[in-house]
């Protein structure tokens, strides 16, 4: 089989390193990839979301199979146009990808379905925004949402009233996010443990993968800005058997079902973003793709082929296979450019890597490199995932610092506390 693999990312690049396992595989290529990529799959020099470049290529060049890995294309229907045209596909339509798309669609498929989520009120007018959060009503913190995708960054938490005012001015008056800020969500702020859950899905069975815990601020403890995500482990301590029953009787099984009352049904890898409070297991957000660096973590436990479980997903067949796992532990720690989520420079050499752009001990997921001269550049605010897998927790940890030491880059900065909250 020829199996193109669209994104450029350290997600596409665990993705595709999965992928390489699969004996069927005759031809196995990225789109755009990055200078890690490239050791891995060939890399073709066609933007994500060029859907019309990117369909061409795939009928000219008898792809038999297409992976999309990020959330720009699948929301820009990349998933219709490659069908159209013959090229099988993993991920949802453009119709199911609204469920991450758009926060407003996502959270109103939850108020109808009686899907556990936090009180929120959707807006469509900044003064009227802002009229909202000065109301009695509203205790801080609360969270603000641009309604589109923005990278994982659209998500503000603010502590007090100016806070509130300054990011609904950032997002909807100045357009922080673009077009993505038109519209916001203004929920309760939730407090306990945060679950990344990925799970496949063909629209009618759904099977979670390995929990996940992953750490969105840039900072140690817990500190900074929100980010892409800094690191993560897996599984997630705090995700036992008894809440994963009540999350696949509440949020898991509900989503899917919802997704098919209202004509879009979902096919691809969902993610429910969840957090356990005090009053249960609650639903903060779907993503319509694998979480990035969830996945970084997640794959390498994965012991069945993942061709096989993507191909059963779009032949809608999922309930037949067997989908197994490694009971060791994952640790993926993200080596990101100085200055990320905000400002920062690109273009630095990377040092410590071998030719093949990996650590011993370690595998390394490319996220912003390039490749030039025999040497890996950095090319993105997250550079690479360092990450690590071992009977437990302490020491899949362990080695993934210790395989982040041997690498450097100037202004190289990450979290030294993955795996701690």
């Amino acid at each position: 089989m020829k199996v193109l693999v669209i994104g450029s990312g350290g997600r596409e690049h665990a993705i595709i390193k999965a992928l390489k396992k699969s004996g069927r595989i005759e031809k196995l290529c990225a789109a755009p990839g990055n200078g890690g990529i490239s050791c891995d799959a060939e890399c073709v020099q066609i933007r994500a979301v060029d859907i019309p470049a990117m369909t061409d290529y795939a009928v000219q060049n008898k792809i038999d199979y297409a992976v999309v890995a990020p959330d720009n294309p699948l929301a820009l229907g990349m998933v219709d146009s490659l069908e159209l045209r013959g090229i099988r596909c993993f991920g949802p339509d453009r119709a199911a990808a609204r469920i991450e798309s758009s926060k407003v669609f996502s959270k109103k498929i939850m108020k109808k379905y009686n899907i556990p989520t936090a009180y929120y009120e959707t807006f469509f007018d900044a003064d009227k925004a802002s009229g909202y959060v000065k109301s009695s009503s509203v205790s801080f913190p609360i969270v603000i949402k641009a309604d589109g995708l923005a990278l994982g960054k659209g998500v503000i938490i603010a502590q007090n009233l100016q806070e509130a005012l300054d990011a609904i001015d950032s997002i909807m008056r100045k357009k922080k996010f673009g077009e993505s800020g038109m519209n916001i969500v203004i929920e309760e702020f939730l407090t306990g443990h945060e679950v990344s859950i990925l799970a496949f899905t063909d629209g009618k069975t759904i099977k979670p993968m390995i929990s996940s815990m992953d750490h969105k601020c840039a900072f140690d403890g817990n500190a900074g800005p929100n980010t892409g995500g800094m690191g993560v482990i897996a599984p997630n301590p705090h995700y036992t058997g008894e809440i994963a029953k009540v999350c696949e009787e509440k949020i898991f099984l509900p989503t899917i079902d919802a997704m098919k009352k209202e004509g879009c049904p979902f096919k691809g890898c969902l993610y429910f973003g969840l957090m356990l409070t005090s009053k249960g297991p609650m639903a903060i957000e779907y993503n319509c793709r694998f979480g990035d660096p969830e996945t970084q973590a997640v794959l390498p436990l994965l012991q069945t082929d993942l061709l096989q479980i993507m191909e059963a997903v779009t032949d809608e067949k999922l309930e037949g296979v067997d989908i197994k796992w490694s009971p060791d532990h994952a640790a993926c720690v993200v080596l990101a450019s100085g200055g990320y989520p905000d400002s920062y420079k690109t273009g630095f050499k990377i040092k410590g890597l071998n030719e093949n752009g990996g650590v011993k001990d370690a595998v390394i997921y490319h996220a912003g490199t390039k490749f030039d001269g025999g040497n890996f550049y950095t090319s993105g605010g997250r550079v690479l995932g360092v990450t690590a897998t071992a009977k437990s927790l302490d020491a899949a940890l362990d080695s993934a610092y210790s395989a982040a030491e041997k690498i450097n880059f100037e202004g190289i900065h990450y979290r030294k506390d993955i795996g701690k909250y």
